[in-house]
């Protein structure tokens, strides 16, 4: 399952055959005129990561995603899990070597290219390929559907629009690259956090959800943990699920939490998050008491697997109040 629209889908719909070929076209004629006027030389590593603003959105963003994709980061001063995000993307910047460019816009001095991109909440992030525009996924989110979110863009732009990257000169500026996209700085959950990525993509969901915890235990704020640690238990609870016989037994029996609570589970992993939103408050106005209060618990779970920034979260958030108060 991949969190918060974080999928692919945008580019194959915007790469229908003619617009792919039409932009694949503009992207080579971009390149070559580049190469008569001497462009396209090895950059150093610190030109892979870029602040960009409206005054130079077309230079820094557009016209090079005829070169490169552009990996947009919607970020402002004040949001937490931006500080969480942005120094995990400007890492990979530099370790994908030149297969993708990061622009990093302030949404406070940018509010224009924040509104044209149709931002609700931030972090937000984006990406444009051969001039191209489409939304990647909002909110923090592990490192490990970051990466598989990234390689689905790279291999899209090479094979759609024939963009394969910028050369890239390991020996151009080391210290400006250092300097402009550091390491994550190592910490004490630094292996666990990663033993519970290796779990999750060898399918032992109950190893990941032990190793979340462990952090967790020792680090209750730590956002890469909490939202591993709601999506490796999501997965644990309908890995042996027989849909059929739960969504039957939700339609037979809609005042039974427990068959609404699983049946939300699906939907969610379904990736019909707004199905699931509903489900659950509409059964929370019909509860009381400890069943009410379980299906809000569970809610709230789901909330942390789609993310606070999500607007459908926003939206399902005030909904719950109304039904509780």
């Amino acid at each position: 399952m991949q969190p918060r629209n974080m999928s692919m889908s945008g580019v194959v719909d915007l790469a229908a055959v003619k617009a792919a070929q039409e932009a694949k076209a503009k992207a080579e004629q971009a390149r070559a005129q580049a190469a008569q006027q001497g462009g396209g030389g090895a950059v150093s590593p610190a030109d892979l990561v870029i602040d960009a603003d409206e005054a130079g959105f077309e230079r820094d963003v557009l016209q090079r995603s005829t070169e490169v994709p552009v990996v947009i980061d919607f970020w402002a001063e004040w949001c937490e899990p931006c500080k969480q995000l942005s120094p995990v993307l400007e890492r990979l910047a530099v370790e994908y070597n030149g297969r993708f460019v990061l622009a990093k816009i302030d949404v406070d001095a940018n509010q224009m290219l924040m509104q044209q991109f149709g931002v609700q909440g931030i972090p937000a992030v984006f990406a444009v390929v051969a001039g191209q525009a489409l939304p990647l996924f909002q909110g923090a989110a592990p490192e490990s559907q970051i990466r598989s979110t990234l390689d689905q863009l790279v291999q899209v732009a090479e094979e759609r629009f024939g963009l394969t990257g910028l050369a890239v000169d390991p020996e151009a500026d080391p210290a400006a690259a250092a300097q402009q996209a550091p390491a994550a700085p190592a910490g004490p959950h630094d292996a666990a956090l990663e033993a519970a990525v290796q779990a999750l993509d060898a399918g032992d969901l109950a190893g990941a959800v032990r190793a979340y915890q462990n952090v967790l235990s020792d680090e209750p704020g730590n956002m890469e943990a909490k939202l591993g640690l709601a999506q490796a238990e999501l997965l644990q609870r309908v890995q042996d699920a027989d849909p059929q016989r739960v969504r039957q037994d939700a339609a037979e029996k809609p005042d039974d939490v427990q068959a609404q609570i699983a049946a939300a589970d699906l939907d969610l992993v379904g990736g019909h998050v707004e199905d699931a939103f509903g489900r659950l408050i509409d059964t929370v106005r019909r509860t009381a008491g400890d069943d009410r209060d379980a299906v809000r618990v569970r809610l709230l779970e789901l909330f942390e697997v789609v993310g606070a920034d999500d607007p459908r979260v926003t939206a399902a958030r005030r909904a719950l109040a109304r039904a509780l108060f």
